[in-house]
């Protein structure tokens, strides 16, 4: 049920793959030597991996880079809140207006 199963295909040459289940007679592959390193033991610990060391310079060039970070963060979203604001300030006087110059078309008839 779970082994691999190639299904029969048309090679570019018209030769048809047939599906197989009995190993060919006298077609052994030797077993080919293993190019990777032998595993660790478990005695030995995994190689150790530099940490990571702030000297006051770079930590005042994080802190700085944070900084400028949040205030650009913080710029652009205030002018989109102050844009919101302008524009339903607009809204809200176009719609006093509209509705004063209706109010007088109808006192006129």
């Amino acid at each position: 049920m779970f082994t691999h199963k190639i299904p029969v295909n048309e090679q570019p040459t018209g030769k048809v793959i047939p599906l197989g289940t009995t190993p060919l007679i006298g077609h052994e592959h030797a077993s080919a030597a293993c190019s990777c390193p032998p595993p660790m033991p478990a005695t030995q610990a995994a190689p150790v991996r530099p940490t990571v060391q702030l000297t006051p310079g770079s930590l005042a060039l994080l802190i700085g880079g944070g900084t400028a970070a949040v205030l650009v963060v913080g710029a652009v979203l205030v002018s989109m809140l102050l844009a919101v604001a302008i524009t339903a300030g607009s809204l809200a006087i176009v719609a006093l207006v509209v509705r004063s110059l209706m109010n007088d078309g109808a006192k006129r008839r």
